[in-house]
Formats: structure tokens, C-alpha cells, sequence
């Protein structure tokens, strides 16, 4: 427990959070979860972007986005459930952790990233080339992703 954290923080830790830590199946789970999650999310998100970039272009972009995306959202859904677990773990840590707060951050604006690709697919005949906002929203993506499972994998760290 981190003094200084706040009061629902400290209660979810020493509730459920206490219940996750003391499993000893429950931590462990969702920790390899997360994982999965994030193979999974980083494949289908590498495959978007990878269309999005040009790839593949003899195929119309709705053929390979739409199940990605499927994908995508899926594997996103799961991390969130898993990384729910282990925030509670940890709750007053993390909450006070910068590299923590950066994911989370990155984490809202690949979200956002996404959410503007989306927006501009939904304009876009399905044999349109790729506008360079669109090259670039796949480009920064990739980047993003790559960001925040860095800094996932540094939090143990700080």
C-alpha cells in the first residue's frame, strides 16, 4: 500500500485486490491473459495497419479491417479484464506510478487513433486508395502500441 494514494484505491487493494494478490491461481491468470491479449491485439492491429499502410491493396480494405477489427476489439476487451485484475493488485502503486499513467495516457490516444481511422474508413469506397491521413493514423498506431506495451512491460520498474 502507497500512503498518499486515495481512499478507494486504498479499499479496492485491501478488498478485492487482497483476494487477487492471496489467489493463488488468480494473478498469475490474468497476468497470462494479459498477455494473450496483447499477442493477440498486436497481430490483429499489425494487420490493419499493415492495409491501411498499402498492403495487400488488390484486396478491398473492408475484407481485411472489419474481421481485424473484430479482432482487435475483442483482444482490447480482454486486457482491459485482465489489467482490471492486476490494477486492483496493485491499486495504490499504480495509480501513483508515472510509467503507469504514461500507458494509460498512450492507451486513451491509441483509442483516439483508432476511433479517427474509423471515422474516415467509414467515408471510404472499398476500392479507394488509403488518404495519407489515414498512412499516417496506421503509421503512429504501430508506434503507439509498441509505446504502451513498453512501458507495460517497465512498470515493474518504478
Amino acid at each position: 500500500m502507497v500512503e498518499g494514494a486515495p481512499d478507494i484505491l486504498l479499499a479496492l487493494e485491501r478488498g478485492f485486490g487482497a483476494t487477487v494478490r492471496q489467489s493463488s491461481w488468480a494473478y498469475p491468470a490474468a497476468n497470462v491473459l494479459h498477455i494473450i491479449g496483447l499477442t493477440v491485439l498486436a497481430g490483429s492491429v499489425a494487420v490493419m495497419d499493415a492495409r491501411l499502410l498499402g498492403l495487400g491493396s488488390g484486396t478491398p480494405w473492408p475484407a481485411v479491417v472489419r474481421p481485424a477489427r473484430r479482432v482487435a476489439v475483442a483482444a482490447l476487451c480482454l486486457m482491459l479484464a485482465s489489467g482490471s485484475l492486476l490494477f486492483a493488485a496493485e491499486a495504490s502503486h499504480l495509480a501513483l506510478n508515472p510509467v503507469f499513467q504514461a500507458k494509460m495516457a498512450l492507451l486513451l490516444f491509441a483509442v483516439g487513433n483508432a476511433g479517427f481511422a474509423g471515422t474516415v474508413l467509414r467515408g471510404l469506397p472499398p476500392d479507394a486508395g488509403m488518404p495519407a491521413a489515414l498512412r499516417a493514423s496506421a503509421c503512429l498506431s504501430g508506434v503507439i502500441w509498441i509505446a504502451i506495451a513498453g512501458l507495460g512491460r517497465t512498470i515493474a520498474y518504478f
